[in-house]
């Protein structure tokens, strides 16, 4: 098959991977400890938009009490995934949130149960006021 139908294949781990990525933004997921929980590596870090590191304990903690109750959803655009290894999916996006907007990069890894986990999470901040 030529290299260019190949790149157009879906993958079904990206588009499981984009899935748990989606999850992840809902505000009712966000909300809930145990959802989010359900979604995250056990090794799960993030350098969140504010600079700051968070591990899978705070991040949990922080969302489950910075979510407020029938939260708009983010807006996501541009979206994309690549297959790193059998078992390892990158996914880059950006979002917008209450007017603030932020490239977004995720690294998902494949859990034992033949599932998809968020093992790395950046954000960084763009547009106006940043800089």
């Amino acid at each position: 098959m030529p290299d260019h139908a190949r790149s157009r294949e879906r993958d079904p781990a990206v588009e499981a991977a984009i899935e748990a990525e989606l999850r992840l933004l809902d505000p009712e997921v966000r909300g809930s400890p145990e959802l989010t929980g359900a979604l995250l590596h056990p090794a799960f870090h993030e350098f969140g938009a504010s600079g700051r590191h968070w591990n899978r304990a705070s991040i949990i903690a922080s969302l489950a009490t910075a979510t407020e109750p029938g939260a708009r959803p983010f807006a996501v655009s541009h979206m994309k995934g690549v297959r790193l290894a059998p078992d390892l999916i990158h996914l880059t996006f950006d979002t917008e949130n209450n007017g603030r907007r932020a490239h977004r990069s995720s690294l998902w890894r494949r859990n034992t149960e033949g599932g998809w986990l968020l093992y790395f999470h950046q954000a960084t901040p763009f547009g106006d006021g940043v800089g």
